[in-house]
C-alpha cells in the first residue's frame, strides 16, 4: 500500500476536439466576462516568448518544491494535455526548468501551468513552448514526493479538475468545466462580436458615451 499523500490516477477525457477548438482564439478576458469575472488566475504569468495555451488539464498536486510527480505526469500525459501543477503557490524551489520543458515539448504536451516557481528563465523565455508560472527561482526541486496525479487541484485560487479545458493568454489562465463548454463558447462569441461592433463605432466616431454621465447623475455627481 502506497503512503498517504501519494496517488497516481488515470483519467479519461470527455471534451471533444471540436469543443476544444472553439476556444482556440477567444480572449481570456472575454471568457472571464462571460462567467461574471469570478474565476481564472491572477498572479500566474507567461514565461515563454509568446502565444496561447490550450488543452485538456492533466492535474498534479505536489509537495512545495518537489517535482517527482511532475516527472511522472510528463510520462503519462497525452499529446495536447496541459500539465497543471498545484505546487503550493509562492515557494523558493523551482518545479521545472529547461530539461523538463524540452522533454514535455518533445512529447507534444500542450504546456505547463504551475502555481509555483520555474527556473532556466533565459531558455524558457526564448522558446514558444507555453509555460505559465507564478515566479522564478534558481533553486532546484526535490524528487521525494508526496504528490498526486489526476486529482482536483487549486491553482492561484482557481479550482481545476482533470479534463477541464485550459485556456491561457497574456491576461491569465482559465479552466472550463466540460459540461458548460459549448454554452460558454456561444456566450463568448457574442461578447467578441459586440467588441468588434464597438471598435467599428470608435473608428467611425459614432460610439455613444452618454452612459458615463448617466452613471454619474445616478450617483449624484452630476446634475
Amino acid at each position: 500500500m502506497a503512503d498517504l499523500g501519494f496517488a497516481v490516477n488515470t483519467h479519461k477525457h470527455t471534451v471533444s476536439n471540436a469543443t476544444l477548438k472553439k476556444f482556440a482564439k477567444f480572449a481570456v478576458a472575454n471568457i472571464s466576462d462571460a462567467v461574471s469575472r469570478t474565476n481564472g488566475t491572477v498572479d500566474l504569468r507567461p514565461i515563454h516568448k509568446g502565444g496561447r495555451i490550450l488543452g485538456r488539464a492533466f492535474t498534479v498536486k505536489t509537495a512545495p518544491g518537489d517535482n517527482l510527480m511532475v516527472h511522472k505526469a510528463i510520462d503519462m500525459a497525452a499529446p495536447g494535455d496541459v500539465i497543471v501543477v498545484d505546487a503550493g503557490g509562492p515557494q523558493r524551489n523551482a518545479i521545472i526548468g529547461e530539461i523538463m520543458s524540452t522533454l514535455a515539448e518533445s512529447r507534444k504536451i500542450a504546456g505547463f501551468v504551475i502555481d509555483g516557481p520555474i527556473r532556466d528563465y533565459d531558455a524558457l523565455s526564448k522558446g514558444k513552448f507555453p509555460v505559465f508560472a507564478r515566479s522564478i527561482s534558481h533553486r532546484g526541486p526535490y524528487k521525494e514526493g508526496p504528490g498526486e496525479i489526476n486529482v482536483t487541484v487549486c491553482v492561484d485560487g482557481m479550482v481545476v479538475h482533470p479534463g477541464d479545458i485550459i485556456v491561457g493568454d497574456h491576461d491569465g489562465v482559465f479552466a472550463i468545466r466540460p459540461e458548460i463548454a459549448d454554452q460558454l463558447a456561444k456566450t463568448v462569441a457574442e461578447i467578441e462580436k459586440k467588441e468588434k461592433e464597438i471598435f467599428a463605432k470608435i473608428a467611425k466616431g459614432t460610439l455613444d458615451r452618454s452612459w458615463v454621465d448617466q452613471a454619474l447623475r445616478a450617483k449624484g455627481v452630476l446634475k
